[in-house]
């Protein structure tokens, strides 16, 4: 006798994801013990009911594979949610405004924090400065950090606090006098500065996991240095307190701590587990820092630091990924421009096998054909963020920096699927919201660019499952597949033009309810 399953969703509109090219749909899905067990139609799927079935009558509803963020940084986005959240400010002002609110909050809190500010589109250009942030206050330090984390803002105390801590070369200045904007490796050491304790970080990861899955995520792969967040997750999944799967790729600087102990990739529990070694090249287009081989456009000259800079310069990359591989890690390595590409593309091509060891390009930004027929041959991984297309648009920010033709050359999807490159997607939590990244990606500005429907859910779901060594588990609904599922209010196929606007009813991880929007 069949045994009956546990949960059981009905009247749906199932898309199982596992064809690009001619997506199934079914009526019914069926779990059991967390994993899928039957699909269907609703009454051949209702003959697994049981009398402590749990039937959901999804009402017509959409219900696909649970989105995997490939690219996340979980404890900025819980920082955005504990303190001041300035993704939608629209200038200066109204950054001073939120940060002193938080300020007054929170009186007895001697770091004054906001997150997730972009100046591309403000009036007045450029990032925040300490003028800026002195008017938060001129008796404790307050510090800003921008969208991309590659720039920190500082007020006058935070730059006194922090002055042993900040390389010079990175450090912002006129007249001869720091402005209070840091990037790259001091933007980092300010990061470092502020990365929350244990106890902080346990609210800051448990906020940031309750605000994934409303929005469907049930995977992320988080990028962590510095911080208490691997020992948090396991102790937040030991206590059930874990709603979504977490794969931790550490940044290199754990390389050594890791291997002595023998923390592999892919070594952890069901819900945390060791992820990629994490290194960067460049940096990034809005801070003028991600490298290219042809000066930005909107700076003058010809010389070294109009084309950005290294982060980590090539030799030191390659011998890093040269000592990762061979003990035996995935790596994923940031590189943005097309030169800081070709550096990192060389340095995965030379590893023993790229393609088995799911190697990945992080961004992949400005890959040139060449490159992706290479990241294709080899089996390397683009790993990319299409919600960058926000950015995108002519007389935007990337139209500013690399001018029309380089700005229809970044993050051009449909070639990377031509050029057969494995394609995953993530948000870099410029917002976390895979149903805004696919959006943007449906809609992009060229046909190189742009995305079906169909293929930009997949990258989202089995792209991203299989880039985290997943595919056999997640990213498609399947039986024997785990019950990680989202239920989406609207069909992003019958409205692909306003797919942003979707709302998410429910997200499954397990087959277990971590959020129920319906009645919200």
């Amino acid at each position: 006798m069949t045994a009956a399953a546990d949960r059981l969703l009905v009247d749906a509109e199932v898309h199982t994801l596992t064809d690009p090219d001619s997506d199934t749909v079914h009526e019914a899905v069926a779990i059991r013990d967390g994993e899928i067990v039957r699909l269907g139609d609703t009454a051949a799927v209702e003959f697994l009911a049981g009398v402590e079935t749990d039937v959901i009558d999804c009402e017509g509803r959409v219900v696909l594979p649970g989105f995997v963020d490939a690219h996340t940084h979980m404890e900025q986005l819980g920082q955005h949610l504990v303190h001041a959240d300035l993704s939608s400010a629209d200038g200066a002002a109204a950054c001073v405004r939120s940060l002193a609110e938080r300020a007054d909050r929170d009186p007895d809190r001697e770091w004054i924090l906001g997150f997730g500010y972009d100046d591309s589109e403000w009036p007045e250009s450029g990032p925040l400065t300490r003028e800026d942030l002195d008017r938060v206050s001129e008796e404790r330090p307050v510090v800003a950090m921008r969208v991309d984390l590659h720039t920190a803002s500082l007020n006058t105390v935070a730059l006194e606090r922090l002055a042993d801590d900040l390389p010079e070369t990175d450090l912002r200045r006129e007249g001869g006098e720091p402005t209070g904007v840091a990037v790259e490796d001091a933007a980092e050491a300010v990061r470092t500065e502020i990365t929350a304790d244990r106890e902080e970080m346990r609210a800051v990861l448990a906020a940031a996991a309750r605000d994934a899955v409303e929005r469907g995520v049930t995977g992320v792969h988080d990028k962590v240095r510095g911080s208490v967040a691997p020992r948090v997750y396991r102790e937040l999944a030991a206590a059930g307190d874990l709603p979504l799967r977490v794969r931790i790729d550490y940044w290199s600087d754990h390389l050594d701590a890791l291997a002595d102990v023998g923390l592999g990739t892919n070594h952890g529990s069901d819900r945390v587990r060791t992820g990629a070694i994490k290194s960067f090249s460049d940096g990034s287009f809005g801070s003028r820092t991600a490298r290219l081989g042809e000066p930005y456009a909107d700076i003058d000259g010809d010389t070294t630091d109009d084309r950005g800079q290294w982060v980590v310069d090539p030799d030191t990359l390659a011998a890093l990924v040269e000592r990762a591989d061979a003990e035996g890690y995935q790596l994923c390595v940031h590189a943005i421009g097309d030169e800081a590409i070709e550096e990192t593309l060389s340095a995965l091509e030379a590893t023993a096998d790229p393609g088995a060891s799911r190697h990945r390009i992080e961004h992949a930004e400005l890959a040139t054909d060449d490159q992706l027929e290479r990241m294709a041959a080899a089996g390397i991984v683009a790993s990319m963020q299409p919600n960058f297309h926000r950015w995108a648009d002519a007389d935007r920010l990337y139209d500013r920096r690399l001018g029309e033709a380089r700005r229809e050359q970044t993050n051009r999807f449909r070639r990377v699927l031509e050029a057969g490159v494995p394609l995953a997607f993530g948000s870099d939590c410029m917002p976390l919201d895979p149903l805004f990244g696919v959006h943007h990606a449906v809609n992009a500005p060229t046909d190189a660019q742009r995305l079906s429907v169909t293929e930009a859910l997949r990258a989202y779901t089995v792209g991203a499952a299989r880039a985290g060594f997943d595919d056999d588990r997640l990213g498609t609904i399947e039986r024997g597949k785990r019950g990680d599922l989202v239920v989406l209010e609207d069909s992003p196929w019958e409205r692909p033009e306003r797919i942003e606007e979707i709302e998410v009813a429910m997200t499954l991880v397990d087959g277990e309810v971590v959020f129920d929007g319906r009645e919200a």
